[in-house]
């Protein structure tokens, strides 16, 4: 896979787009091309006067919003490192995070930053509040004093107002680093990943040539997903930079209700999401419309145009534009998947992690096998640790282009990833058919042992339990040789549905063997136990499993 300068090539995108919109917070802001590389050469001369070098650490932490986009590509173009963190995580955590990157320059969004102190962060020399872009702190010298050095130097380069045409960003080479993504996943600690541009040049050429281009520089996309995370940063936002697009960022909880209004709004080209957001469509909107016509289902003729009237409703309410809806982050629930295939919905699942920036796999809608997550992206080969990779799931190992360089500082998590012979440990279980597609089982860390060595996959059995009714989410966990599983009821519907907390806990019990009847036998829940709120999360909405397993000491 050839390789070009990504920064070249977002430099020739301002150029090519600068009267375009390129950056709006949904129905607020909007920043043309033209005003983000303003911004971005202001904070180029503000990185100069601070003496930030090459390399150096740029932290950035805040909510999505247009001004994001700006802080990070304003610290890529410069050669520093951008350092995205969820803004999510406690303050402790953010101080720790910003100083194990040893960033020398902190955005920060305002609602983060009043839990933050710059006395524990003693490395960085300017901190930036991202939604106004005022500087907060200077280190070195006094705020006004610095701001007044950049307008100069900004004007002294610029005597004729700002210029397009004179922008020179830093042009890199593939295998330098160009940020460091703090993991926030569902087995315990952060660890630093190191990006190289060679992976992040593998995921663009992903979007731009493999998914056969569905979007142009007259496209629009809604981010719903956070920018900090690599999937929501690499095509929710990056790619779009550098063809022309325009981002909508949704600044509030991208709750369900938010994302189909910003879709029947801005009629997104693409759609890029976790599966959770689809799930949750099925379940409210979808399944009461499938049981009303049931009877119609059944029956050929009439089956074909209740399908087809339900699937045109439900690209209507996703904007009605979009090619293809592209599902990644978590496993998607099987009833929900073959509905979708069912009434032949435009949508796909891929595959991928952070380490990888993140695509490993994908393949479009109308190519991908049911149940796979795809094909091996361009510049990436898959591999199955098994005896029988096509049969018996093993660990799924990847080499390539978008394989990462290792973790920050940490030099025995990087040895542990990588196998003797340079292949990235995914911690991921799957099989792989004859075509290479690629068919997901669940994480090694959490798969269970039966009592007779079977493997158990939790994620099989919270699928079944998730489709029951009342049931928001569950979790399985291994608790005495036995399986329990934890479930979060929806306690607000069956208020209005006449049954109290107590009732409807009773209901989802009473479907318990029903449950079992679907699952193996070696599989089979032996108590249901309820959560009084939501599980915790990770910014991709998947739950933290390591915070709810059992006691193995109490095994017997």
């Amino acid at each position: 896979m050839g390789y070009k300068s990504l920064n070249k090539l977002l430099e020739k995108s301002f150029r090519d787009n600068r009267s375009r919109e390129a950056l709006s917070n949904y129905k607020g802001e909007t920043l043309t091309y033209f005003d983000v590389a303003k911004k971005i050469c202001l904070f180029h001369l503000c990185f100069s006067q601070c003496g930030l070098q090459k390399g150096d650490k740029v932290a950035i932490c805040s909510r999505n919003q247009a001004n994001w986009g700006v802080c990070f590509l304003a610290a890529l173009t410069y050669g520093a490192v951008p350092v995205p963190i969820l803004h999510e995580f406690k303050p402790d955590n953010i101080h720790y995070l910003v100083n194990h990157s040893e960033a020398r320059v902190f955005f920060v969004g305002d609602v983060v930053w009043e839990g933050l102190s710059e006395s524990e962060m003693p490395g960085v020399s300017v901190i930036v509040q991202m939604d106004n872009l005022h500087i907060l702190y200077s280190r070195e010298r006094p705020e006004r004093e610095l701001i007044k050095q950049m307008y100069a130097e900004f004007e002294k380069i610029y005597p004729n107002g700002f210029n397009l045409d004179h922008l020179d960003f830093y042009r890199e080479s593939p295998d330098d680093l160009a940020l460091i993504n703090y993991t926030s996943g569902t087995s315990g600690y952060s660890k630093g990943v190191m990006i190289p541009y060679r992976s992040l040049w593998c995921n663009l050429n992903l979007a731009g040539v493999t998914a056969e281009p569905q979007m142009s520089c007259d496209s629009e996309m809604v981010a719903m997903l956070p920018s900090a995370h690599m999937y929501g940063l690499m095509f929710d936002f990056l790619f779009e930079m550098t063809i022309g697009a325009h981002v909508h960022y949704l600044t509030r909880v991208p709750s369900p209700k938010v994302i189909m209004a910003a879709f029947a709004d801005v009629h997104p080209d693409a759609i890029v999401a976790v599966p959770l957001i689809m799930e949750k469509v099925y379940k409210l909107q979808l399944k009461p419309v499938i049981e009303k016509n049931k009877f119609y289902l059944n029956l050929p003729i009439l089956s074909q145009a209740v399908q087809k009237r339900i699937r045109n409703e439900l690209i209507e309410a996703f904007g009605g534009r979009f090619e293809e809806v592209i599902l990644g982050g978590a496993p998607c629930n099987p009833e929900v998947e073959d509905f979708l295939h069912r009434i032949h919905f435009p949508f796909t699942i891929g595959y991928g992690m952070t380490e990888c920036g993140p695509i490993i796999t994908y393949s479009k809608w109308y190519k991908c096998k049911k149940g796979s997550c795809g094909q091996a992206v361009p510049g990436c080969r898959i591999r199955i640790d098994s005896p029988d990779p096509a049969n018996v799931p093993g660990e799924i190992q990847v080499t390539g282009d978008n394989v990462f360089l290792g973790y920050y500082k940490n030099e025995q998590a990087t040895k542990s990833a990588f196998t003797s012979d340079g292949w990235f440990k995914t911690g991921d279980m799957g099989v792989l058919d004859d075509d290479g597609y690629l068919y997901i089982k669940g994480r090694s860390k959490c798969m269970i042992l039966g009592s007779s060595g079977q493997n158990i996959y939790p994620e099989e059995l919270e699928a079944v339990i998730n489709n029951v009714s009342y049931v928001v989410d569950s979790l399985v966990v291994e608790e005495k040789n036995a399986l329990t599983a934890l479930i979060f009821p929806d306690y607000h519907q069956g208020i209005l549905d006449g049954l109290d907390g107590r009732s409807l806990e009773e209901k989802i019990s009473g479907y318990l063997p029903k449950i079992n009847e679907m699952l193996p036998a070696y599989a089979h829940i032996s108590k249901i136990e309820f959560m009084p709120e939501d599980f915790e999360r990770t910014p991709k909405r998947s739950i933290k499993r390591y915070l709810y397993q059992r006691n193995q000491d109490d095994k017997v």
